[in-house]
């Protein structure tokens, strides 16, 4: 049997940096100096579609990064993804982090798992960790994985309480089962409010590659379109594509609900806040931060799929909007929406 873990809430916030190239993707190291502690040379971390700045995903797993290195005294080496890379680049840069002293090791989303479960077979004495995947179960990795339907859930019940036209829009980066999770929940709380409430959907790609996950301009078009069509509210979980849809609500004077992190309070997205109702949380960096402390300061690597939802706090709803928490119908809603998940009255289908 394969051990899970709950991941907890580490509550760091999000910055952002960039330094230097190498042959691998570009990366940076946000300290000077290395610390052999726990027989490590600090943590190592590669990117997903999009890399870092697209104030969500990528933004939050470097967030953990930094507060990890902070407080265990390590270097921290970080690596963007390559437009048009391959699963064998991907294994490249991995190795490159393993040879040179890293542990851990975080593949920051789904597409790294091949990469993940080759390089960890290689180097069974560094701890690995992905987010987003949970088919790897090698004994030095750590699967990384998050109950998106329920935030999502929670974003549909404030959707569906923010509208003047119960009608809303859901736009999803890449058409993948990890995404469609969020429009499962998203779909399903906003119908617990009003079974009525017409719902637009749309994906922007089949494939990552195709630039679902790392293209705003598709986000803000596909946006405009929702919001032509009569939406109000419109929810995105499509990465560094999520901001093109923020600015394209902002612009008509729409509600948007963000993803991942609280995207109200990322700087770069600070003109259009005022329309940012909420995110649908997601606790990527609570896991790089838990994973790094099970390595750096406990001595107990985490293996096996690590698992966050309502109850661990590895998932959630934003509420730093004033704007949201004034609607004490909305925020009475969402909380009912929480307790019942939590408790199990409510089950949140995913197909």
């Amino acid at each position: 049997m394969r051990r899970v873990s709950r991941i907890t809430f580490a509550g760091v916030a999000t910055a952002a940096l960039a330094l230097s190239v190498s042959a691998c993707g570009s990366s940076s190291s946000s300290s000077s100096s290395s610390s052999e502690k726990g027989g490590s040379k600090g943590i190592g971390l590669a990117y997903d579609v999009g890399g870092k700045g697209d104030q969500s995903f990528n933004d939050a797993a470097f967030a953990g990064l930094q507060k990890a290195e902070k407080d265990f005294g390590v270097t921290a080496r970080d690596i963007e993804p390559q437009d048009g890379e391959s699963d064998a680049d991907k294994v490249q840069r991995l190795e490159t982090l393993a040879k040179q002293g890293y542990n851990p090791i975080i593949g920051v989303g789904y597409s790294y798992a091949p990469a993940v479960k080759s390089v960890a077979a290689k180097f069974p004495k560094i701890t690995f960790g992905i987010i987003d995947d949970n088919t790897i179960q090698a004994k030095n990795v750590a699967d990384m994985v998050f109950h998106e339907e329920e935030s999502s859930y929670l974003a549909g019940v404030a959707a569906a309480k923010a509208t003047k036209k119960n009608h809303i829009g859901f736009i999803g980066g890449v058409d993948i089962p990890l995404i469609h999770k969020f429009e499962d929940g998203f779909v399903q709380g906003a119908k617990s409010v009003n079974p009525k409430i017409k719902v637009e959907k749309q994906y922007l790609t089949q494939t990552a590659q195709e630039g679902g996950f790392s293209s705003p301009d598709k986000g803000e078009n596909a946006a405009k379109g929702q919001i032509d069509s009569g939406a109000d509210v419109v929810y995105a979980a499509a990465g560094l594509s999520g901001q093109g849809v923020i600015k394209a609500a902002a612009e008509h004077k729409v509600w948007a609900i963000g993803v991942d992190s609280d995207q109200y309070k990322q700087a770069p997205l600070a003109k259009y806040k005022d329309y940012i109702l909420t995110s649908a949380l997601k606790n990527v960096e609570g896991a790089v931060y838990d994973l790094s402390k099970s390595v750096l300061k406990d001595k107990k690597p985490l293996s096996g799929e690590v698992r966050g939802d309502l109850k661990s706090t590895g998932v959630g709803i934003a509420d730093s909007n004033p704007a949201y928490k004034s609607n004490a119908a909305l925020v009475a809603a969402v909380k009912k929406a929480e307790d019942g998940i939590k408790d199990g009255s409510i089950k949140v289908k995913t197909s």
